[in-house]
């Protein structure tokens, strides 16, 4: 005989009724306090007992509560038929309270990885703020430097050196709000700087920046040319008469990557040093943070003439 007497619409109903909320018992408690109790805190041992044990006793109430309900309380006793019991008790609770337990372990694994996601997002968005911030006070002190030495030599060079500036400064002012910007806007600021730098150069200084034609449309992250550019001057030798002191920046597009070269002069003096600095660590981790794995950064020191050169995708 079944414990199921369905000849009675109502006991039905208790029945039933009796068997989800068991089930929807059995659920919560797994799901809310033995997996972020136990589980979770790698307590597999207890884990495995409280749950077999919760199941063993939720089984033997629910075949008691049922004999009640029928009316006939000893009918479901533990001794009787233990196959029977165990096919209609013991083995769908287990598979159900399983499946459910399996459908939380996906979704708080799921919510797990998107947080975890968006706290390395947040990081990199925070530190890719800090390192573009450390690019302004970099380039006020390269450009009022300029300036500076100008008011002395030249008041009419100092004049078109204070109106640039401006231009540039109002540029990362206001000019910079979006994550990206065009390439036209990079290179119109890059042509700026370098204006800016030759008003204190005298002849025996070549700044050469070519640019190949069709580098239209596309979009990059602001000022991740200009720290190489710096470097350049920077580091630029100082050289007499009898030898040019030089820079030369290349700008193209190949197969979809953006290409920028910067080679400059050097003298063999500051060769035991680093021609890189704070300019060239920040960009190397910017482009870490913004192209993982889809960058170059290949630099070539040598004691009289320092090469970079930078690849990304656009």
């Amino acid at each position: 005989m079944r414990y199921e007497d369905f000849s009675s619409p109502g006991l039905a109903f208790r029945i039933t009724l009796l068997k989800v909320a068991d089930l929807a018992i059995m659920v919560y408690i797994t799901n809310y306090l033995l997996l972020p109790k136990l589980l979770y805190r790698k307590k597999y041992l207890l884990f495995f007992l409280s749950y077999l044990g919760m199941i063993v006793a939720s089984s033997l109430f629910k075949m008691k509560a049922i004999g009640v309900l029928m009316h006939h309380p000893d009918v479901f006793d533990i001794a009787g038929n233990l196959k029977a019991r165990i096919y209609d008790n013991f083995l769908p609770h287990f598979f159900l309270v399983t499946a459910g337990a399996a459908l939380k372990l996906w979704f708080d694994h799921n919510r797990m990885q998107k947080r975890m996601a968006d706290l390395a997002r947040e990081k990199a968005e925070a530190e890719l703020h800090f390192l573009k911030s450390q690019i302004n006070p970099h380039f006020l002190f390269n450009s009022l430097n300029a300036v500076y030495f100008l008011i002395n030599k030249d008041n009419t060079d100092a004049r078109k050196a204070l109106h640039t500036f401006s231009d540039m400064l109002r540029f990362q002012l206001y000019g910079t709000g979006e994550d990206r910007i065009s390439i036209e806007q990079e290179i119109a600021y890059l042509e700026d700087y370098i204006a800016l730098q030759r008003l204190r150069l005298n002849e025996n200084n070549r700044i050469a920046f070519h640019k190949s034609p069709g580098l239209t449309g596309y979009k990059l992250e602001p000022f991740l040319l200009l720290p190489l550019v710096e470097n350049a001057f920077k580091h630029l030798s100082h050289f007499g008469p009898e030898q040019l002191n030089e820079i030369s920046l290349d700008l193209s597009c190949r197969d979809g990557n953006l290409l920028f070269t910067v080679e400059n002069t050097r003298e063999a003096i500051a060769a035991n040093g680093s021609a890189g600095g704070i300019g060239l660590a920040n960009v190397q981790r910017r482009l870490q943070l913004l192209y993982p794995g889809k960058h170059r950064l290949l630099v070539d020191d040598q004691p009289d003439r320092f090469r970079i050169q930078m690849e990304i995708p656009v």
